[in-house]
This record gives structure tokens, sequence and C-alpha cells, in this order.
């Protein structure tokens, strides 16, 4: 073990002093000028006897970081959204979902163009596992906008897309698109016509009401079709998130800014109430489509809110925005 030479020298400010051990190893001691009594800190160096540099510590291994439990993909729109995402690996059942969730802000047939990106984050499978074909977030750019849903799975099992505050994107329905006063005629698939007196379908409910009343769009959506057509008089027809569309008929008027391709969300006022067409009095013809199919507006099954509430919708709103930044 190396012992400390003990050796008393005169310093002073600006002289270099040796303290050598009884090995190879020197100290060499400058001392900084500095104002007579008082002590300066001083630089020390060490080297060793014999050779050139510096003493060096040894390098500490750099911590390995642990790979992200996620992976993100990117595709390019080239043709339509399903094959873009059958290209990012989502299955068949879960482009169908996402096309869904996307819809209420979406047209694809309009909106979406060559260029526009679909982006995916997903679990990073364990290792021999196969890849993961159901996102837990995505996000849809078109153009400068940007539109993100975030997987949320319930206790039952069943997986749904919400956006990042815990909003259902599963389209929900009103029942009703106005305060009427009766039900004036019922769905039917054989009835007497009032007007033709003739037996045919009444593909709709007749809710009377007041002229002037106003009509609401039951489900957001695009109008498909707003005119005059033969029986119905003034109608509007509205493009809701597949597979649902609706009918509004016999309206007195449009409601202002309402033309073909609008977009209308649910409850705004859409048209007014009216007897225009093959009407006996003032009141609204109702229809609900369901993959082209007429069907009862009183009894169709329609997709209700299914908002999170609570703390189950704080911890969504939580992990979503994590996911989010990797989008």
């Amino acid at each position: 073990m190396a012992r400390l030479a003990s050796i008393a020298l005169p310093a002073k400010a600006g002289k270099i002093v040796f303290a050598c051990a009884l090995s190879s190893v020197c100290a060499v001691l400058i001392l900084n000028a500095g104002a007579p009594g008082k002590p300066e800190a001083s630089d020390v160096s060490l080297k060793e006897s014999g050779t050139s540099g510096e003493a060096r510590t040894p390098p500490v291994p750099k911590a390995v970081p642990e790979p992200s439990p996620y992976s993100v993909n990117s595709a390019t729109v080239e043709r339509t959204f399903a094959e873009t995402a059958q290209r990012l690996g989502i299955d068949a059942g879960t482009t169908v979902a996402l096309s869904h969730a996307f819809a209420d802000e979406i047209d694809f047939t309009h909106d979406l163009r060559k260029g526009d990106t679909l982006s995916a984050v997903y679990d990073r499978p364990h290792e021999g596992a196969p890849p993961s074909t159901e996102p837990l977030a995505v996000r849809l750019t078109v153009g400068d906008d940007s539109h993100d849903v975030f997987l949320h799975r319930k206790l039952d099992g069943r997986a749904f897309y919400y956006s990042e505050d815990g909003t259902s994107t599963t389209p929900s329905f009103s029942r009703y698109p106005l305060s009427f006063t009766r039900i004036s005629s019922e769905f039917s698939h054989r009835r007497l016509d009032p007007v033709t007196h003739r037996w045919q379908s009444h593909d709709g409910v007749d809710l009377a009401a007041p002229a002037g009343t106003p009509v609401h769009a039951t489900a957001a959506g695009t109008v498909k079709f707003i005119g005059r057509q033969t029986g119905y008089g003034k109608v509007i027809v509205i493009q809701n998130p597949p597979p649902y569309s609706t009918t509004f008929a016999h309206l007195s008027r449009f409601a202002k800014g309402i033309r073909r391709g609008s977009k209308v969300h649910r409850d705004q006022v859409i048209a007014y109430v009216g007897e225009t067409g093959w009407a006996t009095g003032p009141h609204l013809h109702y229809e609900v489509h369901v993959d082209h199919v007429a069907k009862d507006p009183l009894t169709v099954a329609l997709p209700h809110d299914d908002r999170l509430r609570g703390a189950e919708r704080e911890h969504f709103a939580k992990e979503a925005h994590g996911l989010s930044a990797l989008l």
C-alpha cells in the first residue's frame, strides 16, 4: 500500500508544489494567486510516473432501455379506407367498426383523397405471438385535419372506439324528430292510401303537428337529397352513419343553410312541418332505413348513447392522451 511522504514546502501563490507518495503517483498542487491571507481553492491533477495522460475512471455501462410496449404503423391512402386499413394489418371486422367511428366526421366518398394518412398504435406482441389486428388508437389525417379514435373494451369483452375525452363514436339517434300531437298514420307493409285510395306500403310514420313546427335531425349525417319528390312534396333525405338513413317529407320549407352535402348534427333544425305533396293535413312523414330497407321508426333498434362516465372516463382519457402522443 502506498505511503505518503510528508514534505513541508514553503508555498506562494502561483507556485507549483509536488506531493509524492512512496509509489509511482505524484500529486501536482498548483496554488492560485489570491489575496494575502486568504486560502484559495487548488487544482489537483494526478499523473502516473513513467506514463503519459491522465488517470481515467472506468466507463459506467449504459443502461439498455426497455423496448416500448407499443408499435406504430402508418400507411398512405391510395384508393379506399378499407384497402389502406388492410395494408396496416387491421382485420375486416375492425375496419368496419372504424369506418362507423369516423363516419360522423368524414364522408369517405367525398372527403377521403389519395395521399391522406392512416396511422395505428398496437400492443407490441410477445415473442413468437402473432401481431395484433385490433389497434389501440387510430388517426385518420384528411388534408390538414386529423381525427383520432381509441379502443375501449367493456367488461363483457366487447370493444368500441371512443374519442379522446371518452365520448362514444357509435352513432346515437333520437326516436322522434319533433314535438307532435298524435300519430296520424303508422308504419305498415300494406295500407289504404287516403289520397290515392290504393293499397300500398306506408314506409314511415306520420306525426301530426301544427304547420311550421321545427323538424330536427334524429342523428348526425349528411344531406343526401333536398328538394321535391312526387307524393312526398318537399323532402330531405339524410345519410346517417351506416347502415342508417332517414327521410323527412311533406315539409313547408327548409331551414336556412341546409343544402345537398350539408353536414348536420343530432337535434339540429333542418326544416318545418307542412302539407306539401300528397297530404290531407299538416304533418311530418318520417322514415328510417337500415341497409336500404324501411323499418318502423317507432320500434326499430337504434344505437344508444354509450359514453363513458366517472372514474372509467377519467382512466380512459388518461390512457388515450398517452397513446395520442404516439400517433
